[in-house]
């Protein structure tokens, strides 16, 4: 998610984290204002584990779809227009996916390395979640969102909380692309999104509360 479109900061959601149970985690967006950058991005260190060679999900496609839905899903209930599939994007995305997976850690792509295109970022064991499971990590979200103008969305008082869910459904958001990559423990999801989403001052809200 963007501000610019909005920044990412730290929003590390560990599902099951202990020993070794299965866990994901998700990294906020950043917010920017115009094309400044006003957020810090943090990177979130995968557990310090040694990283094998990245490798490319072949799959993607048959996930694709999949991931479309689950944007639209919550798109619908929020009364905006559907996405459609960008393959540029997804060849972004699965580009960016390779690199963190590389790196065994998230940390968003700076705007000029994105264009300004929006940016959602997870990571789970590898093999555990669905491509359903890993889009619905972000649409939780939606249970601290609050109608407004942004930043102002969250109940809990950070837009961060909320900021994945928000791009999900920001109403100019018009084209989706999304790529998961695996390393030797771990899933790594990139999705990006054009128009970017979370502009600071832009107000959003449900249409049926309009």
């Amino acid at each position: 998610m963007d501000v610019e479109r909005a920044g990412q900061g730290l929003n590390s959601v560990f599902l099951k984290s202990l020993r070794r149970k299965p866990y994901a985690m998700n990294i906020r967006a950043t917010i920017q204002s115009g094309l400044t950058m006003i957020g810090p991005v943090i990177a979130i260190a995968a557990m310090g584990v040694p990283v094998a060679t990245a490798q490319v999900e072949d799959g993607d496609a048959r996930n694709e779809q999949i991931w479309l839905t689950a944007h639209n899903v919550e798109r619908d209930e929020f009364g905006v227009a559907p996405l459609v599939w960008n393959a540029q994007l997804a060849r972004e995305a699965r580009h960016w996916a390779n690199q963190l997976a590389t790196e065994n850690r998230l940390r968003h792509a700076s705007v000029q390395e994105r264009d300004g295109r929006g940016e959602n970022l997870w990571m789970g064991t590898a093999g555990y979640f669905s491509a359903d499971q890993m889009i619905g990590h972000f649409a939780d979200e939606k249970q601290f969102f609050r109608p407004g103008q942004f930043p102002s969305v969250s109940t809990t008082g950070n837009w961060a909380d909320v900021g994945h869910y928000t791009q999900i459904v920001w109403a100019d958001t018009r084209e989706v692309g999304c790529a998961k990559v695996q390393n030797a423990r771990f899933d790594v999801l990139v999705c990006r999104y054009w128009p970017a989403g979370n502009i600071l001052g832009v107000p959003i809200v449900p249409a049926r509360s309009r």
